[in-house]
């Protein structure tokens, strides 16, 4: 990749809301290194490739150390300073956190707590180095709620939220900004993945991922603090949990997360 375009990296690119982030960089004139751990991958790249961009499709799995290093490395083996980068890896699972398998519960606190915070630090170190750069985190509409029967994903969440909100207040006076994407329930795998087909959430009315991606793009390059993406129903239930009480905001979400028969 020698290209004089703007790069950009995008984490879980290989399908959902990380693909069409990395298609919305890929047609406003950015090259992108694009990374998930799934076979998709390669497909997924060369789809983004056909928009024009140089593409690197980096197969690694941030659940490790060893994942998050090859992935930085080939970013920085590039020698093309990062303009932008796109944080969204992440996965969850249903059920009752006395009856999930920790071994699943760790790898979900690995992908999107460990890496998420060890990815922005490389980049944000990288970026503020040169004070510039623009930083897009996946967060979610969970990180405003306790999780019943989904926990460990809104705790994950609402970590990465709280991370950075704090990393934009300590960044305030410099060029590098920091934009949280918050969607609701998405139109992609995440539900078959987190083995909650059978939940209210599962089955009911879902977002396009192509339309999150878009919102949080022209967040990115507004360098707006966060957006809440995409319908208006989402962005109403972002409002209403500033207001209702924790226990309020767990019933309504165990009402949607707990399977049904």
């Amino acid at each position: 990749m020698t290209g004089t375009k703007p790069l950009a990296l995008v984490t879980g690119a290989s399908s959902g809301i990380g693909f069409e982030l990395a298609k919305q960089f890929a047609q406003h004139g950015f090259d992108v290194v694009v990374n998930a751990e799934d076979a998709g991958l390669e497909q997924a790249a060369a789809q983004v490739r056909s928009q024009g961009a140089e593409v690197v499709a980096v197969r690694a799995d941030l659940r490790t150390p060893e994942g998050i290093d090859q992935l930085w490395t080939r970013v920085t083996a590039l020698g093309r300073p990062l303009q932008a980068a796109a944080l969204n890896a992440g996965v969850g699972a249903g059920g009752a956190f006395v009856e999930t398998d920790w071994a699943r519960d760790l790898e979900i606190m690995q992908l999107n707590v460990v890496s998420t915070t060890a990815l922005l630090k490389l980049v944000l170190v990288e970026m503020t180095a040169r004070n510039e750069g623009r930083v897009l985190v996946t967060s979610s509409i969970a990180s405003t709620m306790p999780g019943s029967y989904q926990s460990i994903y809104n705790a994950s969440k609402s970590f990465v939220q709280s991370l950075t909100e704090a990393v934009q207040d300590e960044l305030k006076e410099s060029d590098v900004t920091i934009t949280s994407l918050m969607p609701g329930p998405t139109d992609t795998n995440f539900f078959a993945r987190a083995q909650m087909l059978a939940t209210g959430m599962g089955k009911g009315p879902k977002d396009s991922p192509a339309e999150v991606a878009e919102q949080g793009f022209r967040a990115l390059m507004a360098g707006e603090k966060k957006v809440v993406a995409a319908s208006l129903a989402v962005k109403a239930q972002e409002a209403l949990n500033k207001v209702l009480p924790d226990s309020v905001k767990a019933l309504g979400n165990r009402v949607m997360a707990k399977p049904r028969d």
